[in-house]
């Protein structure tokens, strides 16, 4: 049997045993994407354009916090982590200065989750390119060297920042995934992809700056990957794997005319300029934008904007000091005038567009640019160049591609780049709940059926009632997962990104404890997941210093399955009030209950334990903050640990058919089908989560074998399995929980079927 811990057969992942894993995860974590030293949230202006002096070790949390984070996440089930970094984090001091305290700290936590087990696998992180232009990953050195300057992005509208809002509290919701269609993005995306091509005479350090860009970030992974690798002690058993940059974006490649709205933008928020008016704003010229807002139904135009920056640009100017970061800028390159001016797309003295169709076609062959194109080419090109700088490092490290999302995978199948050891990572979210913070019981949209065009109108693809709903998201993971297979060959996928926003309806939750909403929409997403039968997810996100106010305290999001803010998840539905005495692990009253020698809690213990449940909620204080605290702390929820805390299988002897989870009635099956009986040192295991399946009360009805239930206590974590030993052939398991009920004040209309039932059976634990 190889030694890898885990490997991939075919569209499955296998353990040493040869059993079929179920990677279960979370995204750790949402800080990552903010340095620690100093701490800056994006709601904070203080130094935030001192991005060369910044620390990120701290993140995702401290050492000494990390057991608790860890061992939280194990007894919640679940078994892989998608460990998110950002180029930032490794080289923001300059071009090739790389952070090695940073590198440290890293390799200290990854030694630390091996003590829990966990599958990992690497996420070089981006949103919009950088916290500069709204979002996470690139230094700001980068924005310097494609010859912009991030001061002036606010006045120009080339990006839309928290830090620089005027309220950063009033900072539009979801609006900096707009900045991908804005000015600064377009360049830098531009550039990082197909420079060579659009902008052959941005040349820095000899390189074309698409070189130049690909390079420092190829090479800053490479690098962590080497110290990762020089440790001795992580390859194979902890990280098993490494994506490619979260969602890339094509910029403005294969834009077909600048002066209009491309029909393949869908979001559209706030002021939406062509491309065009952007070039126009950016370089400091006014100009009447169109203005949009986002309904239930999507995009619809508000209204107008003038813009105007008063002469303002957001390019660097002629006597910027070049030597300041230690490169050398090609005299063709002209410093304080658009790029794309000197490239001849317009004439600045006019102010004439002079090749609308500029990006849309390869300028030495004049072949058509489509969104296939882009990501069979330049997409394909940069993956490539990642791929081989990781596996020179790594030879067996299991590659996860993520092309850019919901959009067709590239056209691999059969050809050399049809790896067997890779995995398609895709991303899935329901835009209209993500958007609106609200979620419709009612209606909802199939949005990929619509991006490939299978209706005549997009009223068809209104889906009508819960269980529509459910299934129309059941049913885009599996279309996603198909296109997978049959453009990329037959490979795993992994959801490596799927939430909710639990801030939706305007924070109702936190008011009242009342975490209907959020219950119902994450069980939908795991619903679909389990029915897709994907082979992996990892849930949006964990974020350690979450808290009611502020979210996760990164652009007004707010999806982390943890907050400070709320109660801690019980284990057990039968533990009572937790706020007479708390089930958490983490706490002395749960240490004492689960056992009479209680000679291991100590001060110092305690203090450990507890130090993450009692951290102060991150960012400066404020009246609003401390009201929505005192609120929290008068009506505390469980956060939906209801949908969340689920079954699932870990390790399955032969191949999983089928199973899920249903919710309302508390019950999880399990369909398999054995090649051989089960060795004794290897059955199929599941995750039962005893907040759903006590010990002494599961209901456990099996075709055949035996079965045993056992607690599994590790350093500082609880978790409970199901092991399963059974003969060959198709089998079966079905387990009954607790299945609760709640009389719960609607003070809405109800509705008949699932929602109705779900209420009142047992989504809510108060």
């Amino acid at each position: 049997m190889t030694s890898l811990r885990l490997r991939i057969d075919g569209r499955t992942f296998r353990d040493r045993h040869n059993r079929e894993v179920t990677l279960h995860g979370i995204n750790v974590a949402g800080d990552a994407k903010l340095p620690a030293r100093p701490e800056q949230t994006s709601h904070d202006i203080e130094g935030f354009f001192e991005g060369d002096k910044v620390s990120f070790v701290g993140r995702p949390f401290t050492v000494e916090d990390a057991h608790t984070h860890f061992s939280r996440l194990r007894k919640w089930g679940f078994n892989t982590i998608r460990y998110i970094f950002t180029w930032e984090a490794i080289e923001h001091e300059g071009p090739g200065k790389y952070d090695a305290e940073w590198t440290g700290h890293t390799i200290t936590l990854l030694r630390l989750a091996k003590e829990y087990d966990f599958y990992i696998f690497m996420d070089p992180h981006q949103d919009v390119w950088s916290r500069f232009t709204g979002g996470s990953g690139a230094p700001m050195w980068t924005l310097y060297a494609c010859g912009l300057d991030p001061k002036f992005f606010a006045t120009t509208q080339a990006a839309l920042v928290q830090n620089t809002w005027p309220r950063p509290e009033e900072f539009p919701k979801m609006i900096w995934a707009t900045n991908y269609t804005r000015y600064a993005c377009q360049v830098l995306f531009t550039f990082f992809f197909s420079g060579r091509d659009f902008a052959p005479k941005a040349i820095i350090d000899g390189k074309n700056i698409q070189d130049y860009l690909t390079d420092h970030f190829v090479n800053a992974c490479k690098h962590l990957a080497q110290k990762i690798r020089d440790a001795g002690d992580l390859e194979r058993d902890v990280v098993i794997g490494w994506e490619s940059m979260n969602e890339p974006n094509r910029g403005l490649v294969g834009w077909p005319d600048l002066s209009t709205i491309p029909a393949s933008q869908k979001l559209q928020k706030g002021t939406s300029p062509t491309a065009w008016q952007a070039m126009l704003t950016a370089s400091g010229r006014s100009c009447e934008i169109d203005t949009w807002d986002f309904g239930g139904l999507g995009p619809y135009k508000a209204g107008t904007e003038l813009v105007d920056p008063k002469g303002q640009t957001a390019w660097l100017t002629a006597d910027y000091d070049d030597s300041y970061y230690g490169w050398k800028r090609d005299p063709g390159w002209k410093l304080g005038e658009c790029i794309w001016a000197q490239h001849g797309v317009w004439d600045p003295s006019s102010d004439e567009l002079l090749k609308k169709d500029y990006f849309s076609k390869v300028p030495m062959t004049r072949q058509k640019i489509d969104q296939d194109y882009w990501t069979n080419n330049y997409f394909m090109e940069h993956w490539r160049k990642y791929k081989a700088a990781i596996r020179s490092v790594f030879p067996e490290a299991i590659m996860f591609m993520q092309p850019s999302p919901f959009e067709i995978p590239p056209s691999i199948k059969n050809t050399k780049d049809d790896d067997p050891n890779m995995v398609f990572a895709s991303h899935f979210y329901d835009g209209i709940t993500l958007i609106t913070k609200k979620w419709n019981r009612f209606w909802n949209v199939d949005v990929l059926g619509i991006l490939r065009g299978r209706y005549l109108s997009p009223a068809f693809a209104i889906k009508v009632g819960e269980g529509a709903i459910r299934n129309c998201f059941r049913d885009q993971l599996a279309a996603l997962q198909q296109e997978g297979i049959e453009y990329m060959g037959i490979h795993p996928i992994v959801f490596t990104e799927i939430g909710i926003p639990y801030d939706m309806d305007n924070q109702y939750a936190y008011k009242t404890g009342d975490y209907t909403s959020q219950t119902l929409a994450l069980d939908a997403n795991h619903y679909a997941l389990e029915g897709s039968k994907a082979q992996g997810f990892t849930l949006w996100v964990y974020t350690a210093k979450n808290n009611h106010y502020w979210g996760d305290n990164w652009n007004g999001e707010d999806l982390s399955i943890y907050s400070c803010d709320d109660r801690p998840i019980p284990l057990s539905p039968s533990s009572g009030d937790a706020s007479k005495t708390s089930s958490d692990p983490m706490s002395p009253s749960y240490s004492e209950s689960r056992s009479s020698d209680v000679s291991d809690v100590t001060p110092s213990t305690l203090n450990k334990a507890l130090s993450v449940d009692r951290m102060s909620t991150a960012g400066k204080a404020t009246a609003n903050s401390i009201k929505a605290q005192s609120i929290s702390s008068e009506n505390p929820g469980f956060r939906a640990a209801e949908a969340y805390v689920r079954p699932t299988p870990i390790t399955t002897h032969g191949d999983i058919v089928s199973y899920g989870f249903d919710l309302r009635n508390c019950i999880f099956t399990l369909v398999l089908k054995a090649p051989t009986p089960t060795n004794q040192d290897a059955p199929t295991e599941c995750f039962l989560p005893e907040f759903h399946f006590p010990r002494d009360t599961a209901d456990v009805q099996v075709t055949g074998g035996r079965w045993s239930i056992s607690t599994y206590e590790e350093d500082r974590g609880l978790f409970q399995r199901f092991k399963w030993w059974h003969a060959e052939g198709e089998q079966k398991v079905t387990i009954k929980g607790v299945r609760r009920r709640q009389a719960l004040a609607m003070g809405k209309e109800e509705e008949d079927g699932y929602v109705e039932q779900c209420r009142q059976r047992g989504c809510i634990v108060m």
